[in-house]
């Protein structure tokens, strides 16, 4: 399941982020509205973790703006503040709940659990590819012939891949979108993913595959 996380607090933004992700939440932060607008416009999130108060665009304004244009995307709002007024305010613009910081971690993870509940839910939460399915909810890849419980990293690979087939993924896209551009980790790390992804696809006797371009990324085929 994929968040966008907009809070401009770097360090509990980074605090937040490391706690999503160890429970197998897929997150891209960002550190103010205009930026959050700009990643929510440019691609679809299971849910918005939404710091009222940001720099250039405040949260209740990008609330305003992406429900002006239609996204329905579930939307927590945090906030410092915990007057009456500016939680009114938040669920008027289109809400889906709010915290007010300083807030449990536990408490966090029930209100997005519950947020994102319903579209979970939703028959589109399983890509298909070919003979292959990718359940979002319970990150379960399978085909006809079996399944395997992907790992939190393996998931979101494997649903880049599926949610554009044949389109061309560079290493450094995957390295910015699921390690992060703070990322220590060596680039080298996307492969070894893939050589993951490629066994299980092959034991499920798949019958699409990830095709590897040399220098330039790689590809969800058909196999033929």
């Amino acid at each position: 399941m994929r968040l966008l996380l907009a809070e401009d607090e770097k360090a509990l933004s980074k605090a937040l982020k490391a706690i999503l992700e160890r429970n197998n939440y897929s997150v891209d932060a960002v550190y103010d509205g205009q930026e959050a607008l700009d990643y929510l416009r440019a691609d679809d999130y299971d849910g918005v973790i939404l710091d009222i108060m940001m720099p250039k665009v405040d949260g209740i304004t990008v609330l305003k703006t992406i429900r002006a244009e239609g996204k329905l995307v579930p939307v927590l709002l945090l906030t410092a503040k915990s007057e009456v007024d500016d939680k009114v305010d938040g669920l008027d613009a289109g809400a889906n709940d709010y915290l007010t910081k300083p807030f449990n971690s536990r408490e966090l993870l029930a209100r997005i659990r519950a947020m994102t509940r319903t579209r979970a839910a939703q028959p589109d939460s399983k890509l298909h590819a070919g003979n292959v399915t990718l359940d979002l909810a319970s990150y379960e890849l399978s085909t006809p012939s079996g399944s395997y419980k992907l790992a939190n990293k393996e998931f979101q690979m494997m649903e880049m891949l599926m949610r554009d087939p044949g389109t061309l993924i560079s290493s450094e896209r995957f390295m910015e979108k699921i390690w992060g551009y703070d990322s220590e980790a060596e680039i080298n790390v996307v492969w070894v993913y893939i050589s993951y992804l490629r066994k299980k696809l092959k034991a499920l006797d798949a019958d699409i595959k990830i095709k590897v371009r040399r220098n330039a990324g790689y590809t969800l085929e058909e196999i033929r």
